[in-house]
């Protein structure tokens, strides 16, 4: 999906403005937002004829009845490949999310779903963590609400479908060896979560082995959300592995 066409360095500044704009409000953005919010030194007009290019390129599109460009599932693998800047977890953010699974430290189960709830609850997230074994956790499942994405009873309802279905989330990890990756849209296996992403990091221990991670809309806020899967994946390979 990385079949991406040239860009110049003013259209990736226009591109980035955009898919940042979109992440925070999941709103269309238009050029005079780009304009007064960015500063990318170029005139309106260039910023107009810039988002025609990309929409030309296929990287944005013009929802319907609406002044404003989206990024399509292209612009966010684009992003997610090259632009994205993850922002480091503090120490003291390090310390929180390590002091409430350290209890829990001890037992397989326990330690899935206390590192599950966690992630949800920092990263304001559907969680999911799925092991070899069969048994799928997951937390946050109010969160989703949150993004109007989910607004479309549809999209919910599929999502909220595949949480009883542990083969959907297995297969997933298994079609991809990465031991990190971030799924767009097909990527989710089939139409109904096109809207969708999912962010994980796999573990592997002497005693359990899976995956963990999060699910949202294709916007997740990749800069806060990448590092605190990485962080928590990191801790179960170090808590299970020491056992």
């Amino acid at each position: 999906m990385d079949n991406m066409p040239e860009l110049s360095r003013r259209q990736i500044s226009v591109l980035k403005a955009i898919i940042d704009e979109y992440i925070a409000t999941a709103e269309p953005v238009g050029s005079e937002t780009l304009d007064k919010k960015h500063s990318l030194g170029v005139s309106p007009a260039t910023i107009r004829n810039e988002m025609v290019r990309l929409t030309d390129m296929k990287l944005l599109n013009q929802p319907h009845a609406s002044a404003g460009r989206a990024p399509t599932p292209l612009a966010l693998r684009y992003y997610v490949n090259h632009l994205v800047k993850t922002k480091d977890m503090s120490v003291a953010e390090e310390v929180a999310v390590k002091e409430k699974i350290w209890d829990y430290r001890q037992e397989v189960d326990k330690l899935l779903r206390e590192a599950t709830k966690a992630l949800a609850d920092r990263t304001k997230s559907l969680a999911i963590t799925a092991t070899k074994d069969g048994d799928l956790y997951y937390a946050g499942t109010a969160n989703i609400l949150d993004s109007p994405e989910f607004f479309d009873y549809e999209l919910t309802h599929d999502l909220l479908g595949t949480l009883d279905q542990f083969d959907y989330w297995w297969k997933l990890l298994e079609t991809h060896a990465d031991p990190f990756a971030i799924l767009l849209g097909e990527e989710l296996g089939g139409r109904s979560l096109s809207q969708c992403g999912y962010i994980y990091t796999k573990f592997t221990t002497p005693h359990v082995s899976g995956a963990i991670g999060v699910v949202g809309p294709s916007r997740l806020n990749y800069t806060n959300i990448i590092p605190v899967v990485r962080y928590l994946g990191g801790l179960i390979d170090e808590f299970a592995g020491s056992w």
